[in-house]
This record gives structure tokens, sequence and C-alpha cells, in this order.
């Protein structure tokens, strides 16, 4: 399998211009400590409310018309289903998305709100089935992290950092679930400004992309392990192959959080940032406040991958 390309990244963006937001590099004054300093690069500002709609649109974008008319369908805990789904309406394209009946429900009922028929599966059936609705009814599937289209769409957020950062950024923070993002934002920063660290960050209870890439091999973790973190966009059993190949090539380190620093983070970025985030969209910031005396670091740009959570669980973490 080849890497992800300039030319693949430089044509996503390219792509996407004028339906996923080109979102700021916010300064954090009020998160800096003595030399130490935080941008945040807020992709719940997109208009599903994550990053996944730079992948998504990419590879439905780049579909020919007679894969269009097909349909597709995806499988996702919910931002990828709401970005397949929004990006499927805005091209007329049917959409199917395969969802764990785990999903919060606020990501089910956008998914279905952008037009999408939704399939509520148990969290061991999600990557499987649409495997299965492919044979039966010829849908294209677009996977939401194993695929070159989606990947380089999700590294645009790289290429907008590094277009945007500091002279002095020398660290980059981003989540890891199946990989997409990362591997993608890894691949546009370490071609376009190599010497700036990327360091992926994972919740403790679903680390196994940290395992894999220290180890050197795939590792996968069972579905029971994963769903025990509150980040629900986290927990993918494992990274996909292609996103594996892009870790070894451009990641430097993956770091993990706990459950008790990710629901600390949401309400800090909510209190102090103005931001909302989900707790998987506050888990690369969670390392800044938690792990950066391990990370060498001075000045680190942090992505918050996501905003979508139900109302309940926010008032929850701010202690209302």
């Amino acid at each position: 399998m080849s890497l992800v390309g300039l030319e693949e990244l430089r044509a996503a963006q390219r792509r996407i211009a004028g339906v996923a937001v080109r979102t700021p590099l916010l300064p954090c004054p009020w998160a800096a400590e003595g030399t130490r300093a935080l941008w945040l690069k807020p992709e719940s500002l997109q208009p599903t409310g994550a990053f996944k709609i730079r992948g998504a649109y990419n590879r439905l974008a780049a579909l020919s018309e007679a894969d269009r008319a097909r349909g597709v369908v995806a499988q996702s805990s919910g931002n990828h289903a709401q970005a397949v789904a929004y990006a499927a309406r805005l091209l007329g394209v049917k959409a199917v998305i395969v969802m764990p009946d785990t999903s919060p429900a606020v990501k089910v009922e956008n998914t279905r709100a952008f037009g999408a028929e939704v399939v509520l599966v148990s969290p061991d059936d999600r990557d499987t089935l649409p495997a299965e609705l492919v044979a039966e009814h010829g849908y294209v599937w677009v996977p939401p992290y194993d695929d070159p289209y989606v990947i380089a769409g999700q590294g645009t957020v790289g290429l907008e950092i590094a277009e945007d950062a500091p002279d002095e950024l020398d660290t980059v923070l981003v989540p890891v679930s199946g990989g997409g993002l990362i591997s993608g934002t890894a691949a546009a920063l370490k071609l376009a400004c190599p010497g700036v660290k990327v360091i992926g960050v994972e919740p403790e209870l679903a680390a196994d992309a940290q395992q894999s890439l220290r180890t050197g091999r795939h590792a996968v973790w069972p579905v029971a392990d994963t769903y025990r973190t509150i980040a629900d966009g986290l927990r993918t059993p494992s990274v996909g192959l292609l996103p594996f190949e892009h870790l070894q090539a451009y990641v430097d380190d993956i770091v993990t959080v706990s459950e008790a620093e990710i629901r600390d983070t949401v309400a800090l970025l909510a209190r102090r940032g103005r931001l909302v985030a989900e707790p998987s969209g506050a888990v690369a910031p969670a390392a800044y406040f938690h792990r950066a005396d391990q990370l060498a670091g001075r000045v680190f740009a942090a992505v918050v991958s996501g905003g979508n959570l139900e109302p309940a669980l926010l008032a929850e973490l701010l202690g209302t």
C-alpha cells in the first residue's frame, strides 16, 4: 500500500473547499505555562460537528457518476456517519449507515436528519455488516479510515496547521481511533514542515494504536475493552492497515490519557476555551494539560476533533 503524498493532500484540499470549514488555529493564552504554549484546531466547528466531513466529502466527490448512482454504505459510531450522510445529501447520493446501538442518540438523530438510512447493530457487527450490504445491494463502501481518499481528506487538517502555525510550533497532538485523521495529518505535517513532532493521543482504555506503534505489530483489542472509554469516537479495536503504515512512517509516538483526564478537559475547554468538545475531541488537548512534561515540547497545537455530545453528558461533565 502506498502512502498519501502532498499531491493527494492538495487535491483533497481543493476538492473540499467550500464544503468543509477551514477552521482557525486558536491561541490559548489561558493555557500557557512558563515557556509552554497551546494552540487549538477546533474541528468541532465543522458543519457536521467533527473533522470527518473532510474525508467523507473527498471520498464521495471523487466517485464516478456510475458509482454515485449505486449509493454508498458506511459504518461509524457517529461522526463519520453524519459526515457521509451530509456529503451524500450535497451530492445527491443514497447513503446507508451502519451504527452500533451504543451510539449517542444525538449522533444517530443527526445522521437521520441529513437523510441517511441508519441501521443499528451490536458493536460486534458494526464492521462486518457493510460488506454484506455491498454484496446484497451493490453499494460503494466508504470506510471511516482505511481508504486513501479519506486519509487525504482528513490530512487537510495538517495542511492548514502547517500554513497557520507560528514558526515556534514544535509538537502537534492528534487523537487516534482508526487512524485516518492522524495518518493524513502526520503525512501533511512531516512533508510540509518536517521539524514538527506528531504525537497521537488515545484513551488508556483503548490504547491499541499505541501498542501497535511501539511494538511494530498491528494490535487488535477486544471490542469489550475499547468500549469502556467515555470517548465513544475512539473505541475502534484497531487502527486500519493503511493508517498503520502511515503511523510507522510519520508518527513520533502515541501517549494515553485517563478517563478522569478526558472528563476534566471537556469541562476545561468549555469553561476557559469556550469550546464544546465531545470526550473524543478532548483527548488531544488532555495530553497537553496532563502529559506535557513527558512530551518535551514547548509550542503545541492540539486537534479538537469533534463536539457532538449529548447535552446531558456535557452538563454532567461541567458539574451542573
